[in-house]
């Protein structure tokens, strides 16, 4: 069945995982995680193309993790922290895949990021409608400055505080604790006991 029509699907660059793109990607996804486990993913590595048929996926969907074209997994239903695990089981790290599906190097796609992300021009939904930015945003854009630095400012803050003891550090410093009550604890049962008895 083709897919609905969204008013948000005219951003470029990006496939919004919605409901509907949940239900369609369903076989991919459990696909995916199920390369977690070794033996999955050695069978998996063993033969691609038989393993794919255990998923009763689509023939595009199939074709698309055979050619390891992620961003039309994403098109086909696939969620991105899903596909990460087949990038992994290949031996990729997030920023390859990241890189690959900007068409980017990855020292390229680490600056980009490092320098703030993709710039917001020509990146917003074309018929303007959906251009509104988020609360952070808009706060962040009205200072100047990029969303990603004022982020990461209060974590900065957190790590300059005075370090707190912990307990395993705490114990070993100071005095043992008494046994007396301890001990008064086994007198008042043998006292109970003598009395029962």
């Amino acid at each position: 069945m083709p897919r609905e029509k969204q008013a948000y699907e005219d951003i470029p660059g990006t496939y919004v995982f919605d409901a509907e793109r949940s239900r369609q990607g369903y076989a991919i996804n459990m696909f995916c995680m199920s390369l977690m486990k070794d033996e999955n993913r050695r069978a998996f590595k063993a033969d691609e193309a038989a393993y794919l048929k255990k998923w009763h996926m689509t023939p595009e969907q199939e074709e698309s993790i055979l050619k390891r074209d992620y961003n039309r997994m994403l098109e086909l239903g696939a969620n991105i922290y899903y596909t990460a695990k087949l990038g992994a089981t290949d031996g990729h790290s997030f920023q390859h895949l990241a890189a690959v599906m900007t068409g980017n190097s990855q020292q390229g796609y680490a600056e980009m990021m490092l320098g703030g992300g993709r710039p917001v021009d020509g990146n917003r939904s074309r018929d303007g409608k959906h251009n509104t930015p988020s609360p952070f945003m808009a706060e962040a854009l009205q200072r100047g400055k990029p969303a990603a630095s004022r982020a990461q400012a209060p974590k900065a803050k957190a790590a300059s505080r005075t370090p707190v003891k912990s307990k395993a550090v705490s114990k070993a410093t100071s005095k043992p604790a008494s046994k007396a009550p301890v001990k008064a604890k086994a007198k008042s049962s043998s006292k109970s006991r003598s009395k029962r008895g």
